[in-house]
């Protein structure tokens, strides 16, 4: 292991052989040369990173400029992928089911906000304290409603049941947040969406997407669905070059789209023609604008990242395309299929990437936001500055900072410990041992030496400044910045004072008990104690050598929540009974201590 990270270390040194160059000027109105360097780009993105297939098209306002495929659909049978090639798209999905849901508001057969129990009556998740309000539709589709983000159980499954039972499920599982906390993404929270469509409009909702938007559009290749279209259209989903069959989803509201390039821009090219497409409106200029417009402005935690309905409104390092108006994006990740979506909606541009295996997520992104900056240059002369790193600067942490920094933080990458070393600060985080040093901008980046010379490149890492704020009610709080995009990554939590002999006996491995047909997700389940803390220990089928570490944080003997970038939050783990044994049970999985 020690090897095999210095080998990946050295070979960040080198860098990348044989990456194209990008053009330093593109010509007005002219997208050749965009198109020639992308498709430069494409295909050693997908040599460097095993992709088999992928599909691109880029969209200046009504009209479809360029609509390719790379590669395969299906690398035995020798299918090439193109422009009307079916992927799985994930989370892209999440913007048609919400558009779908605003048609209906347009309609007044729904109100955005209103208690979601107006349309969902038996719709009741368990709190730790009284809510300060209820949940909304508004809230579910900017990721404010503070539900869990996935009911796992189930998730994925060769025969899913229906996304409507979610509504009961849901009502035996606790509130993580309240609403309008923070932001926290919620898949749940999107399919509870597509169940007050279907009782709204008293159809079922694959069909009534079909029917209020996706035949309007003319996306006639395109379906919802629990799994791949049964089309000789669709491509195969592939690990390390080797196809592998999809599992099918519940959530269908929140990924179960099949679409193509093609398809997917004439959704693109609605949006720009402020909700008209094809003769039809579908959607109306003022819906349009609010589901592009920032929702959480007032969120102090959000900081300044934003969400509208359905679209992100935020993007970090070099995916951030300046001086171009808002950049309105959504990416997606099912099975073995990636997918990236952005728009400028001042300058109607568009492009989507799909992707046909699991290590095609960085590579989607980066062709589609390359591919954006170039025709943004080619369309309106806007060429993007250049990209400069942050620069160390001399001397050692300022006093304030060793006093504010110091500390054990929950944080969306587990447990971070920060200590102060004389006067530098020291940082530990999954199993690796950093420095956090002062910048040139007044932030404090990470560090990471090797051998105790080499300074490896730390990808998405190396960009982040961190602040702390003790704002809010003194709470220490931890924010990462990259460019001008802040976004709250994790909270200090008070030193622990030992495990109660209830929690104390239950350390150790654990077994799943009620897996049933899902698909396998965790080769090791175990409960530790780590410096006085309680921690659910998690290694998964897919990245088996590596442990994930979280703070399980006892509310009391029967209860405690897995802490993410708040401590006083997180979703429930609960002790049960079955048959007489105690189980803990999580997400509707339940395991016992072996």
């Amino acid at each position: 292991m020690k090897l095999l990270t210095l080998v990946l270390c050295l070979a960040a040194l080198v860098g990348c052989a044989g990456a194209p160059t990008r053009p330093t000027t593109v010509t007005r109105g002219d997208y050749q040369q965009a198109k020639a360097y992308i498709s430069e780009l494409i295909q050693h993105e997908m040599s460097k990173h095993g992709v088999p297939g992928l599909s691109i098209a880029l969209v200046d306002d009504q009209r479809i400029v360029w609509a390719q495929g790379f590669g395969f659909a299906d690398v035995e049978k020798k299918t090439p992928a193109g422009a009307d090639t079916l992927y799985r798209v994930g989370s892209i999905s999440k913007l048609l089911t919400d558009a779908a849901a605003m048609q209906l508001a347009e309609q007044g057969r729904l109100d955005i906000d209103a208690p979601l129990q107006t349309y969902l009556p038996g719709f009741a998740p368990k709190t730790h304290q009284p809510p300060a309000a209820a949940i909304t539709l508004r809230q579910l589709m900017s990721h404010h409603s503070g539900l869990p983000r996935d009911r796992l159980k189930g998730f994925q499954n060769p025969e899913p049941r229906p996304f409507a039972e979610l509504e009961q499920e849901l009502s035996d599982e606790y509130m993580a947040y309240p609403p309008d906390q923070h932001f926290s993404y919620s898949n749940v929270g999107i399919s509870l969406v597509g169940r007050v469509m279907e009782v709204q409009s008293a159809t079922p909702f694959a069909q009534h997407l079909r029917q209020s938007l996706l035949v309007p559009m003319g996306m006639s290749q395109s379906s919802f669905d629990v799994g791949p279209a049964a089309s000789a259209q669709m491509s195969l989903g592939y690990r390390k070059h080797d196809a592998v069959p999809e599992v099918a989803l519940r959530d269908v509201p929140a990924g179960g789209l099949n679409s193509s390039v093609n398809d997917l821009s004439r959704f693109m090219s609605m949006v720009f023609a402020e909700g008209s497409s094809g003769g039809q409106q579908i959607l109306k200029p003022a819906t349009v604008a609010e589901m592009l417009r920032p929702q959480n402005t007032a969120v102090p935690l959000d900081s300044n990242f934003h969400v509208g309905l359905g679209w992100m409104l935020s993007t970090l390092g070099k995916s951030t395309i300046q001086n171009a108006g808002p950049v309105a994006h959504h990416g997606g990740s099912i099975g073995m299929f990636r997918s990236a979506l952005y728009v400028l909606p001042q300058h109607k541009l568009g492009v989507v990437v799909l992707g046909n295996s699991n290590t095609s997520g960085g590579v989607v992104d980066r062709v589609a936001t390359e591919t954006l900056k170039l025709a943004l240059q080619a369309k309106a002369g806007i060429q993007q500055p250049e990209y400069k790193p942050a620069v160390w600067a001399d001397g050692a942490v300022p006093a304030s900072a060793l006093r504010d920094y110091a500390g054990d933080y929950t944080t969306t990458m587990g447990l971070v410990r920060i200590q102060a070393d004389g006067r530098r600060l020291k940082l530990e985080a999954l199993d690796r041992k950093f420095d956090l040093r002062m910048r040139t901008d007044g932030l404090l980046g990470l560090d990471y030496t090797l051998l105790g010379f080499i300074h490896p490149d730390l990808g998405p890492l190396s960009e982040m400044g961190f602040i702390h704020r003790s704002e809010d009610a003194g709470r220490g709080l931890l924010f990462a910045r990259v460019g001008a995009q802040e976004m709250l990554v994790g909270q200090r939590i008070a030193p622990p004072t030992g495990l109660t002999a209830a929690w104390r006996k239950r350390l150790g491995d654990y077994t799943l008990t009620n897996l049933g047909s899902d698909p396998k997700v965790a080769e090791r389940i175990s409960l530790v104690e780590e410096r006085g803390y309680l921690m659910l220990a998690l290694s998964t089928s897919d990245a088996p050598g590596e442990t994930l570490r979280v703070v399980l944080m006892p509310v009391s003997d029967t209860q405690a929540r897995l802490l993410g970038p708040l401590a006083h939050g997180g979703e429930t783990v609960r002790v049960v009974t079955v048959d007489g044994v105690e189980q803990l049970a999580y997400s509707g999985y339940l395991v016992k201590k072996q």
